[in-house]
């Protein structure tokens, strides 16, 4: 059976979040897809649509709903030319862990209300600053996810009272990191700060080092490494089939 896609319009508390889904048909696990720092496109459509071939029911909502529209990135600019990446960092600044909670919520009551994905079985997956997001929501929705994933997550253990290490505390699945080597956005003393935690918390869970630049895992970013995007498709389709089902 294809895949069925579409856009629809989230409600939250700030506004309207628009929100593609990915439907394979019958009642599947729901699989949270929180997009990296350069927004919902192409190149995450067709990561979504892969999972969703997989048996999932993907939803990848705009976290940058708030800033209302925006045009679209250039991976090859986005960071290099300052002007771009004050403009992304602008959008990215707008997204916090409470908000992106509250967006959360919002899009798992809309989803049990239309019914075809399990919201009772979530599986959470992240990229660059999604990566945070998802192992905060695994935490914050502990009785609905039963597995979340973080690749090149950046700032996932600071000494922010909502640090993603100390959300992700709470949660009752299994968690995975993938991580890039030399990404200063998240160095050696944050990987063991997350270890930590989460050991103390007996949350099971796996971080493992990538050879690749922060940014491997998505096929439209000029660091983007084949060997190491099928070993995060691996340990994703893994991960899920293992917690979900």
């Amino acid at each position: 059976m294809p895949i069925a896609e579409s856009k629809i319009e989230v409600s939250t508390r700030e506004g309207m979040m628009s929100t593609w889904t990915f439907d394979p048909g019958g009642k599947k696990p729901l699989a949270i897809f929180y997009m990296d720092g350069l927004a919902v496109r192409d190149a995450l459509i067709g990561m979504a649509r892969r999972l969703s071939e997989a048996g999932y029911f993907v939803a990848m909502p705009n976290l940058f709903y708030r800033s209302g529209a925006f045009a679209a990135f250039n991976g090859e600019t986005a960071f290099s030319d300052p002007a771009e990446r004050e403009r992304l960092m602008t959008l990215i600044r707008a997204v916090t862990n409470d908000g992106a909670m509250a967006d959360t919520q919002s899009l798992l009551d809309t989803l049990e209300r239309g019914g075809s994905a399990d919201v009772r079985r979530v599986g959470t997956v992240g990229y660059c600053m999604g990566g945070g997001i998802s192992l905060t929501a695994a935490g914050t929705f502990a009785d609905r996810v039963r597995a979340g994933a973080s690749y090149h997550g950046g700032r996932l253990a600071t000494d922010a009272p909502d640090s993603p290490h100390l959300m992700a505390t709470r949660a009752r699945g299994r968690l995975y990191v993938g991580y890039a080597e030399n990404d200063n956005s998240f160095p050696e003393a944050q990987r063991t700060r997350l270890e930590e935690a989460l050991s103390v918390a007996g949350v099971p869970h796996t971080i493992e080092l990538y050879h690749a630049a922060h940014g491997f895992a998505v096929p439209d970013m000029p660091v983007y490494d084949a060997g190491a995007a099928e070993r995060h498709w691996e340990t994703l389709l893994a991960l899920f089939a293992k917690a979900l089902g």
